[in-house]
């Protein structure tokens, strides 16, 4: 029987209509974990039939409070596996799990913060990032240990390890955060447990092998 591959737990990135939602995607892929882009409509059982090793809240232009904006189904909390809110992802997170989002002076571009906890492991705490925000999370989800903030933003990260809910309120995924790409690693090689595995040349030999051992299987019952 061939070996699970890295497609069997997809990390999903959940669409919250940003920019940068292909590129938090394409930034899970070349930590060389399988990353799958999902519309934030996606009911939670589907999201569950996939398997996720762990999930990922995008961005998005739109404030949390206002008429129509992108939300999730409320089980995509309850699915067993870490979810890393980032932008307005986590302003979302903290809104629907008991904390509280208001606007404030906002940040635009690059901007320094302190930065401390699980994602920051190996990393220095003074850094810089790129911000894009005019809400602010004022009050984290209950237990959430606050481990980032600005001048402007004292509520810039958060995390409570005991619920795998993580959230940032810069964007790990553009080069204006240098370390960004570590915080994307220390989410999903120490939170999820994802293997450094997937290639794309790794997925051709593993759908050759997948394809061999069912030719295999056939001709030995045939």
């Amino acid at each position: 029987m061939p070996e699970p591959s890295p497609e069997d737990r997809p990390v999903l990135v959940v669409d919250l209509g940003g920019q940068y939602s292909q590129l938090i995607a394409r930034r899970v892929r070349e930590a060389r974990v399988y990353s799958e882009l999902v519309g934030h409509k996606t009911p939670a059982a589907a999201l569950r039939e996939k398997n996720p090793a762990a999930v990922i809240l995008s961005g998005g232009p739109a404030s949390v409070y206002a008429d129509h904006a992108p939300q999730v189904d409320p089980g995509l909390y309850e699915l067993g596996v870490p979810v890393l809110g980032i932008c307005y992802g986590m302003q979302l997170m903290a809104q629907d799990l008991g904390g509280k989002v208001e606007r404030a002076a906002g940040e635009f571009g690059k901007t320094s913060f302190r930065f401390r906890g699980t994602l920051a492991e190996g990393l220095p705490e003074e850094q810089t990032g790129w911000m894009s925000h005019r809400d602010s999370v004022t009050a984290p989800p209950e237990g959430a240990t606050v481990t980032a903030g600005s001048e402007n933003t004292p509520i810039a990260g958060f995390e409570a390890p005991e619920r795998g809910l993580y959230g940032v309120q810069f964007h790990p995924e553009v080069p204006h955060t240098p370390h960004g790409q570590d915080v994307l690693k220390n989410f999903l090689y120490s939170v999820a447990g994802a293997h450094p595995t997937w290639t794309p040349a790794a997925v051709i030999e593993e759908q050759v092998e997948r394809i061999r051992a069912q030719v295999g299987g056939a001709a030995a019952t045939a």
